[in-house]
């Protein structure tokens, strides 16, 4: 790692003497791709900068403790600067995780209810919530494109984008299926329910990143439903667009205006398209085409329990919190910190 660390600095001292030169902004696209990797490298950097700095107070802390008149104060120090190093360690894994090319992207998020009907369906709902307040904690745009609600409150489906700065480099982790252990509104008996929803995460493409053929999209457009107004539910605004080759079906119904909603069906086809065509499993649509992964018991990768105790608990990393309602409210970074942390450790939890 020290030596990746060492060039990363002598990189970045590269591409600050040429973005200095004048001549180097006769070629935009050159600027451009300068720009880009001394922003990748930049946090880098100043982190390696700080850990050595932490690494030199520990040195001075444990020369101090020899000194009668210092030991107190330098015992201090040195507890400071050991927790500075460790914190700025672990950082360092995470920033030198190998990069997808995506992870700049912003994402498209389905969410799905499981089965358990309605309390499943609430349970989406609940997810759906939380992932708007976490995107909000962090500054994202979303916009909940399509939603299909049940009677109660709930939702059987509903597919949310979020735009904004490393949007998909850390929700991409957010996929899979998620399970819900509570006692149900709908539950008179007070008995506890286990049930399951699935999220779905792909980054999303441009109109340049795939070729999408007209004679290859069936449209059909309907009248919206749910909450947006009365010119929203009452015109045939909504738009579904049918990938005849593969099957895919995606929907808005956001916008008032039918063009907008289509342009937004095409980015979210778009992103299904190029995940399958990366995966190079086109023989295995069904996972990818309307997030259609195993909804059940022992697939999770996380279980929320409200039941009889509270309790997050992220079965890959073994991450775990007490605190369901700060889940619930969009404290997600815990979980996803400790999944980058695994990736960059290779230290997963073994299901037996």
């Amino acid at each position: 790692m020290w030596e990746q660390l060492n060039q990363a600095t002598l990189r970045l001292e590269e591409l600050e003497t040429q973005l200095a030169q004048p001549e180097t902004y006769e070629n935009p696209d050159l600027v451009a791709a300068l720009n880009r990797e001394q922003k990748e490298l930049t946090p880098v950097v100043r982190a390696y900068e700080a850990l050595r700095r932490a690494r030199s107070a520990r040195q001075e802390a444990e020369a101090m403790l020899s000194d009668p008149e210092m030991h107190d104060l330098a015992r201090e120090e040195l507890h400071r600067a050991k927790e500075r190093q460790e914190a700025l360690t672990e950082e360092l894994h995470l920033l030198l995780l190998p990069r997808d090319p995506d992870d700049d992207r912003s994402a498209v998020l389905e969410i799905r209810a499981g089965v358990g009907g309605e309390e499943g369906a609430l349970f989406a709902a609940d997810l759906l919530r939380m992932y708007l307040l976490y995107a909000d904690s962090r500054g994202w745009q979303t916009d909940v494109v399509h939603r299909s609600d049940t009677e109660l409150g709930g939702v059987k489906e509903a597919t949310l984008t979020v735009e904004g700065p490393g949007v998909y480099a850390r929700l991409k982790f957010e996929g899979g299926t998620h399970c819900v252990k509570r006692v149900p509104e709908t539950e008179s008996g007070g008995r506890v329910h286990t049930s399951p929803a699935t999220v779905a995460v792909l980054p999303e493409m441009e109109e340049v990143d795939v070729d999408l053929r007209p004679e290859d999209i069936e449209m059909q457009v309907y009248r919206s439903s749910g909450a947006g107004g009365q010119h929203i539910n009452k015109t045939s605004s909504a738009v579904r667009l049918i990938h005849k080759p593969t099957g895919i079906v995606v929907s808005c119904q956001t916008q008032r205006d039918q063009f907008q909603n289509r342009e937004t069906c095409m980015r979210m086809l778009r992103s299904k398209l190029i995940e399958i065509k990366e995966r190079e499993h086109l023989d295995k649509i069904s996972d990818i085409k309307g997030a259609q992964l195993k909804i059940e018991w022992g697939s999770q990768i996380r279980n929320y329990v409200f039941m009889p105790y509270t309790l997050v608990k992220d079965t890959r990393t073994g991450f775990e919190t007490s605190n369901v309602n700060a889940v619930m409210d969009g404290a997600l970074d815990g979980f996803i910190n400790a999944y980058l942390t695994c990736l960059a450790t290779n230290t997963w939890v073994t299901k037996s």
